[in-house]
């Protein structure tokens, strides 16, 4: 490649025999002194050796000779510039090529090198030639790395060492040597020269595995034009789009080399398209196991249908992974969702299923089912459209016999209900900005250990990241932001909702959630809410609030320690049982809050930060453990920390067992209670038997069941002083509400003592 030749640049500078108006002895910029009349320069124009040369005297430490013209400096190309010089009388310098690197302005550019070797004349009359090499890059041979800021150059040469010496200078050469790094530069194969057309027609994918064969570690090069792949195509070399391709939805495109959404996206020409060839890559190439997105935004016009990307399966059981990008939502009507309303029949005896539905082969899967007695976030996991049947992604609840229900299908930028299972999926360092119209992130149908890490999900519409059935096992969502959009929204008009999720084992950790409608609803057991902080204020004076957690599981063995609760509360109910009423089990069991933070403001005093809510009766506690919390209200005085919602149903408070509600710390709390609670007692005047309530003290309002301690604190008398020394006996359970204790002295006495009651048994 030479541009001299090729596109008729001219790089070489005039002879010296034109005149010397254009050699400058600064730097050849518009002004600077030349050698035409200098005192220490000639032209000589019969040397014996050059013909005509230019001869200078030197007289400053640095000699500049400088063409005034402006050579170019073109992306790629590298020029050589070679003077040959031969000293005639006086002190010996020495000889560099040289140069002026501009701007468009004529700036000088800074940072880079602006002169080549030094050649030492060390005899009168021999001819010298120097030369350098200057261009963009940084490869072998080049002297004067530039990289791509200058634009054109003033070059030349310097003459440095003592002064005094006089030296001639024969016309200096200025040429494209490109051609010499072409093999570095271009080593690239282009598909063209193995038979691809590009017009968009013609089966290009032969001619692509041909150059794959023969590029033996060089580049593949896919120059402009429309390339249409037929059928698979995998290549194993690094791979350069100039052109796009074409390819049926079903045909695989994999670059071995490539693997990034980057190469997708120039391939196909499309972000969108990009990121569905590429996903589906990923779930057909053993190369790779992740899909770095490379910091790119994903513009996303409709919902992404990922199992219809993939296109040849629904199932997958390894490790993949998406990382390190945005996706963006755009448009409007497309993110609307779909609203069906069919009349439907639950029973008991399969709560797991609609039956009789109408107009079934309408209802999308993946659709919210809301309705009478319905159970929140109850979703289509499947359908059975001959049967006229919908499997249920969890019981929901006390609504059986036959109804209207409402079906809604929220649209989700990211779509996996598609898949019967997926296994062992994740995404990290990527945001779902759903600007409002979209929701984020659905599930596939079942599958296991689904994790989410350090990812933002901005402003959903409805929804974060939702669960239609057990594609939730094990999930794990691992220090992300959840940001709603309905933040100026009083918080029971809000709809959003950050998580769902209906199986086991799943953990959220260290992740915040800012002012959705609920953070989480989980309906599995065994969950870990560990470190995360949810908030959900809305500014209103005496203002509403909404359950932040929700573990709609009775038995529901979940840990949340080490939480921000704020202006939300943690809500435990059986809301998915069929028959409701407690009929056999553990009852409301196996739940443990430790450690946390709960803050309110603004709210009213009926307000509680841990509120437990049967749908049925005779349920009772089997395993609560409320400790090292800390509750505080902020501009109010709150009623109690905790209470039992009996919108439903009460409950047994007769027969709880295992109950632990101790350590906390109270601010702004008015009722400071306790499970097992201490009870300081003083009977001032002489009687056989004291009454000693529980009622303000008993965590949940408890009845008092038992005693587990008694302390006379002071001296117990009798009315004549008498001190006495016998012990009373207890009955617990008394009163009309059972939340008395009475002591039973053998004498009527007078005293002080501390009493130690509990709620359960």
């Amino acid at each position: 490649m030479n541009k001299a030749i090729t596109e008729g640049v001219v790089f070489m500078p005039t002879p010296f025999a034109v005149g010397l108006d254009v050699w400058s002895s600064q730097n050849g910029r518009p002004g600077d002194d030349t050698y035409e009349n200098a005192a220490n320069a000639a032209f000589v124009p019969a040397d014996q050796d050059f013909a005509g040369c230019l001869e200078i005297q030197k007289s400053s430490s640095t000699q500049k000779l400088r063409y005034m013209g402006q050579t170019p400096m073109l992306p790629g190309c590298y020029l050589r510039v070679t003077a040959r010089v031969k000293a005639i009388s006086g002190n010996l310098p020495s000889v560099r090529i040289a140069g002026y690197p501009a701007l468009p302005n004529g700036t000088q550019v800074s940072g880079v090198t602006v002169s080549g070797p030094s050649v030492a004349l060390t005899t009168y009359g021999e001819i010298v030639e120097v030369s350098a090499i200057l261009g963009p890059g940084n490869r072998t041979g080049v002297d004067m790395i530039w990289g791509t800021t200058p634009v054109f150059a003033h070059l030349g040469l310097d003459l440095t060492g003592a002064n005094g010496g006089i030296v001639r200078i024969d016309d200096l050469v200025i040429e494209d040597i490109t051609g010499v790094f072409l093999g570095e530069l271009l080593a690239a194969v282009d598909v063209r020269d193995y038979g691809a057309v590009g017009d968009g027609t013609t089966d290009d994918s032969a001619a692509f595995e041909a150059a794959d064969d023969a590029a033996d570690g060089r580049e593949i090069l896919v120059s402009d034009g429309t390339y249409r792949l037929a059928s698979d195509v995998t290549i194993n070399s690094r791979i350069r789009f100039e052109g796009t391709v074409t390819m049926p939805d079903s045909a695989i495109l994999s670059l071995t080399r490539n693997f990034e959404l980057g190469s997708y996206i120039d391939a196909f020409g499309n972000e969108e398209l990009g990121f569905r060839k590429a996903f589906q890559s990923l779930l057909n190439n053993a190369d790779h196991e992740s899909l770095d997105m490379g910091g790119r935004r994903i513009t996303i016009t409709e919902p992404i249908d990922m199992q219809a990307a993939v296109n040849n399966k629904d199932t997958y059981a390894q490790r993949r992974h998406i990382a390190n990008g945005q996706f963006y939502a755009t448009g409007d009507a497309v993110w609307e969702p779909d609203v069906y309303t069919s009349q439907a029949t639950y029973a008991a005896s399969d709560d797991n299923t609609l039956t009789n539905v109408t107009n079934v082969a309408n209802i999308p899967v993946g659709s919210l089912i809301t309705g009478n007695g319905v159970a929140r976030e109850t979703y289509v996991r499947s359908k059975n459209v001959s049967a006229g049947e919908i499997t249920l992604s969890q019981p929901m609840g006390a609504a059986t016999g036959t109804q209207n229900l409402t079906f809604t299908r929220f649209k989700y930028m990211i779509d996996f209900s598609g898949f019967e299972k997926l296994t062992s999926f994740s995404f990290s360092d990527v945001e779902f900005q759903c600007n409002n119209k979209a929701s984020a992130l659905m599930l596939a149908k079942t599958g296991t250990v689904f994790q989410v890490r350090d990812c933002y999900f901005t402003r959903p519409k409805h929804r974060g990241i939702t669960s239609i059935g057990y594609g939730c096992q094990g999930m794990l969502v691992d220090r992300c932001q959840f940001l709603s959009s309905e933040g100026s929204e009083p918080a029971q008009n809000r709809i959003s909702i950050a998580i769902n999720a209906n199986a086991n084992d799943v953990k959220l950790r260290n992740n915040r959630a800012s002012q959705f409608r609920h953070f989480c609803i989980l309906s599995g057991s065994n969950s870990v809410v560990q470190g995360n902080h949810f908030f959900q204020g809305d500014g209103q004076p005496n203002g509403v609030r909404m359950a932040g957690l929700v573990l709609a599981l009775r038995s529901c063995n979940a840990t949340v320690v080490g939480n921000y609760v704020d202006n939300c509360f943690i809500e435990w109910t059986n809301e998915r049982e069929v028959q409701p009423d407690f009929v056999g089990g553990f009852g409301f069991a196996g739940l443990s809050i430790t450690n946390n933070v709960f803050l309110c403001g603004e709210v009213l005093p009926s307000f509680a930060w841990i509120v437990v809510k049967p749908f049925g009766t005779g349920h009772f506690f089997n395993g609560i453990n409320v400790t090292g919390n800390l509750f505080r209200g902020v501009g109010a005085v709150i009623q109690q920390a905790e209470k039992v919602d009996t919108t439903h149903a009460d409950m047994n408070y007769g027969n709880m067992k295992n109950v632990y509600f101790t350590d906390n710390t109270f601010n702004n709390v008015f009722k400071t209670t306790e499970n097992p609670v201490v009870v300081s007692h003083t009977q001032s005047s002489a009687s056989a038997t004291w009454q000693i309530s529980g009622s303000d003290v008993l965590a949940f309002g408890g009845e008092a069941r038992r005693v587990v301690g008694l302390v006379a604190t002071d001296r117990i008398e009798t009315g004549s002083n008498v001190a006495q020394w016998g012990m009373p006996y207890t009955k617990a359970g008394q009163g009309a509400a059972n939340d008395r204790v009475d002591l039973h002295w053998e004498t009527a006495v007078r005293g002080q003592v501390a009493v130690t009651m509990r709620m359960d048994v």
